[in-house]
């Protein structure tokens, strides 16, 4: 075993205090790049009720947020994330949750990013935290444009446990390589990674998944003074 330290990260309401796909979304609906935007927006919106109630796969949510992928070109959408990074990401960074990734950085732990989002929207965000890997849902690419559809496994719920799993393996490594690993979360979905960890930690937790830490003795943490609830 290796004195190396593993430290995971999901990132909607765990590292940001908002959901950065719902926010893209509803960025590209209220600018008129998403069709009707009242639709637009009430079709976020459902989806992210859904969502929250736990009723909601992986493969539904990408048929609304891949599609609004699938309809643009590579370039307006690089354009367009340049400036959802400036409005509605950077700023809602806070110092808190960046000294949390700079302390795992500092101490030399391997450290990734851990989303259910897609890689296209993330991507950035993970960049912007100066973490220098990302596990997230795959968008497939067919002639330099976006299919709509997922590549391979969505890093969701279970899935996000087959993910971390093949990202290490991929460079040699387990999970059982580490002397400690971290993982942090709000969701309850994501109970099934915190459970292989040796560090779990729920942070900025939904009630259920503060219950659920409670109960089995996980640390937990707040991040923020208030939580931006995902519709603002």
């Amino acid at each position: 075993m290796t004195s190396r330290r593993l430290a995971l990260f999901d990132l909607d309401h765990t590292l940001l205090p908002l959901d950065s796909d719902y926010q893209w979304a509803d960025y590209l609906a209220r600018t008129g790049r998403a069709g009707d935007p009242d639709q637009a927006r009430r079709l976020n919106d459902d989806l992210m009720d859904r969502y929250n109630r736990g009723e909601l796969t992986a493969e539904q949510a990408a048929e609304f947020m891949l599609g609004l992928l699938a309809a643009h070109t590579p370039f307006e959408l690089a354009a367009w994330h340049e400036e959802f990074m400036a409005e509605v990401i950077r700023p809602s960074i806070t110092p808190a949750a960046r000294g949390l990734v700079e302390s795992h950085l500092e101490a030399g732990d391997l450290c990734a990013v851990v989303t259910a989002t897609n890689s296209f929207v993330t991507a950035p965000i993970a960049r912007a935290f100066g973490v220098p890997h990302l596990v997230a849902t795959d968008a497939e690419v067919q002639r330099g444009r976006y299919t709509g559809r997922i590549l391979g496994t969505p890093s969701f719920k279970e899935g996000k446990v087959v993910r971390v799993n093949d990202w290490l393996g991929a460079m040699g490594l387990g999970l059982a390589d580490f002397s400690e690993s971290f993982f942090y979360s709000d969701s309850v979905n994501d109970v099934p990674l915190l459970e292989k960890v040796t560090r779990p930690i729920a942070a900025n937790p939904s009630p259920t998944l503060r219950k659920i830490a409670q109960e089995r003795g996980w640390q937990v943490i707040d991040l923020f003074d208030h939580v931006i609830d995902a519709k603002s």
